[in-house]
């Protein structure tokens, strides 16, 4: 067997996975948007190696609706229930049980391990019952098989990350840049949405100010202020979030002295990302949106609070600009934080202005 050397890429794939090349593959990766757009280009790639694969998502529920999203690069899809230590849904044993012998009933000739370091997931993983197994292993715990299973690689960007396995696997990549596939179903939600709500004619800004944990939440009147700032240019201010955010863009808009459109409810997913497509710029926390945006080319202000830029900023750090205090405790896996945020606190509004207004600038104005 040849060197699965972590820069494979150029390897022959038959080489790599046998021939005949795997006709049934799972993949495991049960987290939510942001995590899964960042898996995109490695899916890409694996679907140009395996055309005529039926590539299986294995992952959180609300990912059925990713899965039909991405139907060029995923076949169907399998709900995860979750399982001890994978927090991102709480365990329940009869579930699981019935999810491993659905799985083992596909009898997949490859499953891949795209979930993160392994420490928890390669068991999993490997309880599915495929032919083959393939992943990333901590360096610290126990490699299930030096061939296949390859160190994780801790300081790369999530994108890339991703790469480095199929890459492993002598699957040539196919890009890093992210994708966001426009259904007909969203151009209807759109109409709708605009038919509900007075959009603004452009020029007009997304400011999205919540995120799944506090932690990660910068405060709301330093949105507030700078959305104030890009109002001063002549630029709309649109709010957006989910229903249980409406409360935080209400305050935004609370702190604001210039007119906003508070939209924080009352898109869907498709919705949104056609409302941030004619946006100018987007200012928003380290959440999902930033990597509709980076798919979509909407040029962005991110705010790193507990997380870490080094891995999820978008690779075009020209177009999509960074904002973040260094500081030791980061990453936080805290959902609030006990210190007193100041991660969060020591990013001023000013910085922020800076970032966006050079944006504007360079992408927007003729």
């Amino acid at each position: 067997m040849p060197d699965a050397g972590a820069h494979g890429a150029t390897a022959n794939l038959p080489h790599r996975l046998g021939e005949p090349p795997p006709r049934r593959v799972a993949v495991f990766r049960a987290l939510q948007l942001g995590d899964m757009l960042c898996a995109v280009p490695a899916l890409r790639a694996l679907r140009a190696a395996l055309p005529e694969a039926r590539i299986t998502l294995l992952g959180l529920p609300w990912a059925e609706s990713f899965v039909e999203r991405f139907g060029h690069c995923l076949t169907d899809f399998i709900p995860f229930p979750g399982a001890p230590g994978l927090p991102e849904r709480t365990p329940r044993p009869g579930e699981l049980r019935a999810f491993l012998a659905a799985a083992r009933e596909r009898r997949f000739d490859l499953a891949l391990q795209m979930h993160g370091s392994g420490t928890h997931s390669n068991r999993l993983v490997l309880s599915l019952g495929a032919a083959l197994a393939a992943g990333f292993c901590d360096a610290t715990d126990h490699c299930p098989d030096t061939h296949w299973f390859i160190p994780y690689p801790q300081h790369e960007p999530e994108v890339r990350r991703m790469l480095r396995l199929v890459e492993h696997l002598g699957i040539p990549p196919r890009g890093e840049e992210l994708e966001f596939p426009i259904l007909t179903r969203d151009r209807h939600d759109f109409v709708r949405l605009a038919q509900m709500a007075r959009l603004p004619d452009p020029p007009y800004v997304c400011v999205h100010p919540g995120a799944r944990a506090p932690a990660r939440c910068w405060p709301p009147e330093r949105f507030a202020a700078v959305a104030d700032a890009l109002a001063a240019q002549g630029l709309r201010i649109v709010l957006t979030g989910s229903s249980s955010e409406s409360c935080l863009t209400t305050t935004v808009a609370h702190h604001m002295r210039a007119p906003s459109l508070n939209l924080a409810g009352q898109t869907t997913l498709g919705s949104l990302a056609l409302l941030l497509r004619g946006a100018h710029l987007l200012i928003c926390n380290d959440t999902g949106i930033s990597h509709i945006a980076a798919a979509l080319r909407v040029p962005s202000v991110v705010i790193y609070s507990a997380s870490s830029p080094q891995r999820w900023a978008p690779l075009d750090r020209q177009r999509h600009r960074a904002v973040f205090h260094a500081i030791g405790c980061r990453p936080c896996s805290h959902a609030v934080c006990p210190i007193g945020h100041p991660c969060a606190r020591r990013v001023v509004p000013d910085e922020v202005t800076r970032q966006a207004l050079q944006l504007l600038d360079h992408y927007c104005r003729e």
